[in-house]
């Protein structure tokens, strides 16, 4: 009676789950189909007449679908992401929309195969929906996190380049110059950043716009404080070896504190696993023995 009790409830589990993939495929093919295939033409407008442009037809992708289907500020957040970690190979808006779709479907179909083994327990069940939760939100926190990892490289060697700069600068070498000895000598992507402003210069964009696409290409502080100071001072007449002089010592001094602050918190993230992970461990093994003693001389008496 018990077995044939587990095997209705395993089937009834299945059951479910195909129900839900069921109903999230059909809701995913409905939102496929509520944006049609759309031609890319260009239409002239004539009096009464459209002539349309005369050319293949390109039709859209899956993932240009999804993206016109999400919000439009998930997709600009998105986009921002994708341009402070430095714009990497494979990593779009359409690619990352295709994946937050196909990770939690071969997640589902991975916990109807467990669940299908282990029945459907209130434990397998809320791993199943959490590892399913975490799969759909996984492109965004890897995208999220290479954005963070490159912003903080870019604070950290700023103040060293800066330093570079300014050595450069009043050892007679142009601002442009001493900028484009710091890249060459310099690695990561701070250079990177660099090396993209001259380009930018170099292909005829003047000094203003080429500093404004770098502060647009980054969410780091300093770096964009450093982009619009060469901005007035270039519109200003003010002296750029001054300039470098003056913001790689607040740089300089920003970094100091920030490494002060990340000591002090180091006190503060170190109770829980104090409390929770070392002190149990510690007094298991030093009251145990006592507590062996104890129990060991009262059933003696």
């Amino acid at each position: 009676m018990g077995l044939l009790f587990r095997e209705g409830e395993v089937l009834m589990s299945v059951f479910g789950i195909l129900i839900a993939v069921i109903t999230a495929v059909c809701f995913g093919l409905f939102i496929f189909l509520l944006f049609p295939k759309r031609a890319a033409r260009n239409e002239v407008q004539e009096g009464a007449v459209v002539v349309p442009q005369v050319g293949p037809v390109q039709q859209a992708s899956i993932g240009a679908r999804l993206v016109a289907a999400a919000p439009k500020g998930y997709i600009g957040w998105l986009e921002n992401q994708i341009i402070y970690a430095g714009r990497p190979s494979g990593w779009t808006p359409n690619a990352l929309a295709v994946w937050k779709i196909l990770l939690p479907i071969v997640s589902v179909l991975l916990s109807l195969l467990v669940l299908s083994r282990t029945g459907l327990t209130p434990l397998m069940t809320f791993l199943s929906f959490a590892v399913t939760l975490l799969a759909f939100f996984l492109p965004d926190v890897l995208i999220n996190s290479r954005a963070h990892d490159r912003q903080e490289a870019i604070s950290t060697a700023l103040p060293d380049s800066l330093d570079q700069m300014t050595i450069a600068v009043e050892a007679g070498l142009g601002f442009d110059a001493a900028m484009a000895k710091a890249a060459r000598g310099g690695t990561g992507p701070l250079a990177e950043e660099l090396v993209r402003v001259l380009q930018d210069m170099a292909i005829g964009r003047t000094r203003r716009d080429a500093f404004h696409e770098l502060e647009r290409r980054t969410n780091s502080e300093d770096l964009r404080r450093f982009a619009r100071a060469v901005v007035q001072a270039d519109a200003y007449g003010i002296a750029l070896g001054d300039v470098l002089r003056v913001q790689a010592s607040e740089m300089r001094l920003k970094r100091r504190q920030r490494a002060e602050e990340q000591a002090q918190k180091v006190t503060v993230k170190i109770l829980f696993p104090l409390i929770f992970c070392l002190l149990p461990v510690l007094f298991i093994v030093v009251m145990t023995p006592a507590v062996a003693g104890l129990i060991q001389a009262f059933s003696r008496t």
